[in-house]
C-alpha cells in the first residue's frame, strides 16, 4: 500500500486514540473529540466514489486502514463506518454524520455488536436489501460489560428507514466477519510486540525473562498465531465488500481462534500486571475478545465451512481450499 495514505492515518490515531483517550470513551465520558479528529482527516469517505464525493479508493487500498484501526484499540466503528459509507452508494454529502454499524437483521439473527451503544446509525440487512436507520428508531441494549461498548439492537421496520442498498450477495454479516478478522489481526501484532518488548525488560533470577526457553517457545507460538491471522484476514479482504461466504468463514474462523491463543499467552507472559486497569494490554486483548465473538466466533464459522466442505466435489481439503481461494 502507498504510504502516502497509511501514514497519516496511523498518525491520526496515534494522535487520537491514545490510552488515556480510550479510557475515556470506554468511561463514558463522551466520544467527540475523538470522532470529530477522525471525520475531518476525510477518511471515512475513502469507499465513497469521486463522483460522489468521496475518495474513491479500493477496498484494498483502504484495507491496511482497517488493520490499523485494531493496532490502536480504536474503541469506536471507524472501520464500519468507512466500509457502510462505501456500502450505501450515496452522494458523501447525503450520508448522515456520525458512527455508523454493520448488524444483520435477517433469520440468522444479531447478538452483541461492537461499538454499537454510541452508533447513530445503523446499517442492517434486512434478508434482502441494506437499510440505513437512526439508532434511536431501533432498541440498542448495552452489553454492560465493563469497558465495552457493545450493544445488541433489535427492531427496524423497514418503513422507518433513511434509506435502502443493494445488499451484499453473502450478506452485511460476511463483510462484517472480514473487518473483524483485520482487526484481530492488527490487535494481534501490537500485542505481540508489547508481550516480545515486556519479555525482554522484566527480570527474573538476575535475566530478562525473554533468554528463557519456555518463553521463547510460548512466543514463537504466539507469533505463529498472529501470521496465521493476518494471512486469513488477508485471504477475507482480498473479496472486497462482496466475500463469498466460505472466504468469510475462512477468516474469521481462524483468526477468531488466534484471538483466543494470542491473548491467553499475552496475559501468562505479563503475569497479574497484564490484568490491571493501568496496564494497557487490557485494552487490546479486551478487544480481542469482543471481536473474536463478533458477527460469528470461530464456533460459528467452523461448522458452516465444514458443511460446505463435505457438500463440495472435490476429492481432498487442500483440493477444496484451492478451488475457493480468491484469484
Amino acid at each position: 500500500m502507498d504510504t502516502m495514505l497509511l501514514d497519516p492515518f496511523v498518525r491520526m490515531l496515534d494522535d487520537a486514540c491514545t490510552p488515556r483517550a480510550i479510557r475515556d470513551v470506554e468511561a463514558g465520558r463522551g466520544i467527540d473529540a475523538m470522532w470529530a479528529t477522525i471525520a475531518a482527516s476525510g477518511f471515512l469517505d475513502a469507499l465513497v466514489p469521486e463522483a460522489k464525493g468521496g475518495a474513491g479508493l479500493t477496498f484494498d487500498q483502504v484495507t491496511p486502514l482497517v488493520f490499523a484501526t485494531g493496532s490502536h484499540a480504536v474503541p469506536l466503528p471507524v472501520a464500519e463506518t468507512i466500509v457502510g459509507r462505501g456500502l450505501l452508494g450515496l452522494d458523501a454529502s447525503a450520508i448522515p454524520d456520525g458512527p455508523l454499524v454493520l448488524a444483520d437483521f435477517g433469520d440468522r439473527g444479531g447478538g452483541l455488536i461492537p461499538s454499537a451503544a454510541v452508533a447513530t446509525h445503523i446499517v442492517a440487512d434486512m434478508g434482502d436489501r441494506l437499510c440505513l436507520f437512526r439508532a434511536d428508531t431501533l432498541t440498542v441494549r448495552p452489553s454492560g460489560v465493563h469497558g465495552s461498548l457493545s450493544a445488541t439492537i433489535s427492531g427496524g421496520a423497514r418503513s422507518s428507514a433513511i434509506t435502502e442498498a443493494e445488499r451484499p450477495a453473502a450478506g452485511i454479516r460476511s463483510v462484517a466477519a472480514i473487518i473483524r478478522a483485520a482487526q484481530i489481526a492488527g490487535a494481534a501484532h501490537r500485542v505481540l510486540e508489547m508481550t516480545t518488548a515486556y519479555a525482554g525488560e522484566r527480570i527474573q533470577f538476575g535475566k530478562p525473562i525473554g533468554k528463557q526457553q519456555a518463553i521463547q517457545q510460548t512466543l514463537a507460538v504466539m507469533a505463529e498465531q498472529s501470521v496465521m491471522a493476518r494471512m486469513a484476514a488477508h485471504i477475507g479482504c482480498a473479496e472486497a465488500l462482496a466475500p463469498r461466504i466460505e472466504i468469510a468463514a475462512i477468516a474469521k474462523q481462524v483468526a477468531s481462534a488466534a484471538a483466543v491463543e494470542i491473548a491467553n499467552i499475552a496475559h501468562a507472559v505479563h503475569g497479574a500486571i497484564g490484568i490491571s486497569e493501568e496496564f494497557d494490554l487490557q485494552l487490546y486483548t479486551r478487544r480481542l475478545h469482543e471481536w473474536r465473538m463478533a458477527d460469528g466466533s470461530e464456533g460459528f464459522w467452523g461448522p458452516i465451512l465444514g458443511r460446505m466442505r463435505l457438500e463440495s466435489s472435490e476429492s481432498g481439503s487442500v483440493d477444496y481450499i484451492r478451488s475457493i481461494e480468491p484469484s
